[in-house]
């Protein structure tokens, strides 16, 4: 797949354009199939993993957490604790306060901010499973469409 397009993006996460804009200018999320460069007129491209940080992002915020923390642990989680190579292996757990990287198979526990309880659960698998339900629903209502229009075109062509 070529990537999914900011409109796509903003379907599939909840996120709104200006969430995703900004958080490409801070950093905080970039997409890293296709950039803009700052050039206007080029549209953004986002990888699923960047569908689902986007997610993860837009959850932390609903929580409670202020974008500075949710920049800050992001940043740790993302680069230091390679998150983004363990998806289903971990949940987040947040207070509101700090973000906790909670792993599965061995149950450690990493705050991300050090310090803080935890109070509630974004569970990345769960979240992921529910951006690739969105996108397959989606694929599947192209190819649906795709299909009517070739339809309607060789049944105009043929004149019936």
């Amino acid at each position: 797949m070529e990537g999914f397009t900011a409109h796509q993006a903003c379907k599939f996460t909840g996120c709104t354009p200006r969430q995703l804009r900004y958080w490409d200018q801070i950093g905080l999320v970039r997409p890293s199939v296709q950039g803009t460069g700052g050039r206007p007129g080029v549209p953004r491209l986002y990888s699923f993993r960047d569908l689902i940080a986007l997610r993860i992002v837009r959850s932390l915020l609903d929580g409670g957490m202020s974008l500075q923390r949710v920049r800050r642990s992001w940043d740790f989680l993302h680069r230091k604790a390679k998150l983004d190579q363990h998806l289903s292996e971990v949940r987040l757990v947040t207070d509101g306060q700090s973000i906790f990287k909670v792993c599965r198979h061995d149950g450690e526990v990493m705050d991300a901010l050090r310090d803080g309880q935890m109070a509630f659960f974004v569970a990345i698998d769960d979240i992921a499973s529910s951006v690739e339900t969105n996108v397959r629903q989606f694929q599947e209502d192209r190819e649906k469409f795709i299909r009517t229009l070739r339809e309607a075109a060789a049944h105009t062509a043929t004149g019936t």
